[in-house]
């Protein structure tokens, strides 16, 4: 992966910034993954047939033709061409031990957002507006971001949550069926906005550097002027979208994430922030990690408890009105949900099911990504 050309050095080709770093060997996504994201994978790994239902799903996607798209109108990274981010896809895809480098290209647009697109040969699109937006460590952690999107496999957000909401439109005209899809869209843009926390993690795992992570999120929200932002007022803002005093503010913030795949700004920096100094990050570099050749014999049902437990903790820690109203609902749906899968394994003779886990295709831990996974 790091073959060096004649009088060319590992820095040079690579990009490593002056500093120690752990490479993570044989990671599996579950290391970083949100507990909601995690069980969910791992509930979709286990479940028989998905993936010929992923694979005809793709088959009303043209992978091809959205290579093509880019490679057309965009710049390919390589040595040549925006070398500097060349050297970081590769340096990131070695800290995280991916089985392959993707390809990058980067877009002409002022917008800064980034995406990984594709699920047999994914690749990473970073426009130009991210690219002038952030610094070479930011940079590193938003492409440590996309490199989690495809070692996770999140290609089934994306390409579910499209068809779904295609379908939606369709039959607005049935008031039942429409709603009905609507709480399934509204659960799938719960399940994306929990990936994009996850892969946060990855970013930082990736670049190993914290404060470049905090410093990305500022920018996302307000733009290029460091000498303008402060973390810990930026952490102080995020205690006060938490902490609204009024129950009509907190019906606000759950009516404006409709729509949103993705967290906002003060949420992804106070959730990657907690995950940095709580233990969880620290545990992963000192290298106890699940490893991708464990991932089949993952158990749903634990999953299922571990993803009610973090909703849970979540809201203890939240001092929001309105989710003082739903405490305790996650340790019930823990039990109901891990005694509903216990009892499904039993009756599959407590066997740990087929799904694809390898570096291959599928929803595993391989290259495969949805059509857009953005990161803005």
């Amino acid at each position: 992966m790091r073959a060096v050309q004649r009088g060319v050095t590992i820095r040079d080709m690579t990009s490593v910034p002056d500093r120690a770093r752990v490479r993570l060997t044989g990671i599996s996504s579950r290391a970083y993954e949100h507990p909601a994201d995690r069980s969910a994978l791992v509930a979709l790994r286990k479940l028989s047939g998905f993936d010929i239902l992923l694979a005809k799903l793709f088959g009303l996607i043209n992978e091809r033709a959205l290579r093509l798209t880019y490679l057309a109108g965009a710049v390919k990274v390589s040595e040549r061409q925006f070398p500097h981010i060349y050297a970081l896809v590769r340096d990131g895809a070695y800290i995280l031990d991916l089985p392959d480098v993707p390809d990058v290209f980067v877009m002409q647009n002022p917008i800064p957002n980034a995406m990984a697109i594709g699920r047999d040969r994914p690749f990473i699109v970073i426009t130009t507006g991210l690219v002038n937006l952030h610094d070479e460590e930011e940079l590193r952690w938003v492409i440590g971001h996309e490199l989690g999107h495809i070692l996770s496999g999140h290609a089934v957000y994306r390409t579910m949550l499209l068809i779904l909401i295609q379908l939606s439109v369709r039959i607005a005209w049935m008031p039942i069926g429409y709603l009905g899809l609507r709480a399934i869209i509204w659960g799938l843009e719960e399940w994306f906005r929990k990936s994009e926390l996850s892969c946060d993690r990855a970013g930082l795992l990736a670049g190993q550097d914290v404060d470049a992570g905090r410093r990305a999120l500022m920018k996302l929200a307000g733009g290029s002027q460091l000498s303008e932002l402060n973390p810990d007022a930026f952490r102080e803002q995020a205690h006060e979208y938490d902490a609204v005093p009024d129950l009509r503010d907190s019906v606000l913030k759950l009516l404006q994430l409709q729509g949103n795949t993705h967290p906002f700004a003060v949420v992804r920096f106070a959730e990657l922030d907690y995950w940095a100094t709580h233990g969880d990050y620290e545990r992963v570099l000192g290298g106890d990690y699940p490893r991708r050749e464990n991932d089949r014999n993952a158990s749903v049902g634990e999953e299922a408890r571990n993803a009610a437990k973090s909703y849970q903790d979540s809201w203890n820690r939240s001092e929001d009105p309105l989710v003082g109203i739903f405490r305790g609902v996650a340790e019930t749906g823990a039990r109901a949900a891990s005694g509903l899968f216990d009892r499904l394994n039993q009756q599959r003779g407590g066997g740990t099911g087929g799904g694809g886990t390898g570096s291959g295709g599928g929803p595993g831990n391989g290259p495969s990504n949805g059509p857009g996974n953005s990161d803005n």
